[in-house]
């Protein structure tokens, strides 16, 4: 096998867990996630001979996720809704709390369906990615201030139509 193919191969397997998660995020659909996801590794394969040199593969492919996500809102202004099941982090700890978990999922899916899929964007970035808002502005095309301005917005729907979230570290501790 080629090396290059091999090593591609081992960076979609490793990887596309963590892609899905952030894609589903994203969209709010386990099947548009995977779409969303394949779209965004088919592209990062075309490009693959100069990105497994650099080792920026990873941030390659979630970026072209971000703007695949940009460019399907601009084109698709489709109705929405929240379907599937939130793909399950690898590895975990101690023993969870199913009940309170499915609560909090369930209210955490519902309270993401109420928010524009670039407010769901935004919040994706800025606290399950743990990105800046000038990262978060650059990967998605927009000035900082729409990312402040989507950010505040999100926030604020959140705590309004869920404020039981509001005891949670807002997206962090519970999307991984």
């Amino acid at each position: 096998m080629d090396p290059l193919l091999s090593e591609f191969d081992s960076f979609v397997r490793t990887r596309t867990p963590a892609l899905l998660r952030s894609a589903y995020l994203l969209t709010g659909d386990q099947y548009l996630a995977e779409d969303l996801v394949q779209s965004a590794l088919a592209r990062t394969h075309r490009s693959w001979s100069r990105l497994h040199h650099s080792g920026n593969a990873e941030a390659y492919t979630r970026k072209t996720m971000y703007h695949l996500q940009v460019s399907w809102w601009r084109r698709h202004r489709v109705a929405e809704s929240m379907t599937g099941e939130l793909p399950e982090p690898r590895g975990g700890g101690s023993a969870p709390d199913h009940a309170q978990q499915t609560t909090l999922r369930l209210t955490l899916r519902a309270a993401l369906a109420k928010l524009s899929p670039k407010q769901r964007a935004v919040l994706v970035l800025r606290f399950f990615e743990d990105r800046t808002e000038a990262e978060a502005a650059e990967l998605l095309g927009v000035t900082v201030g729409t990312v402040k301005s989507q950010t505040f917005k999100a926030l604020t729907k959140l705590r309004s139509v869920a404020p039981e979230l509001g005891e949670l570290y807002v997206l962090e501790g519970t999307a991984r």
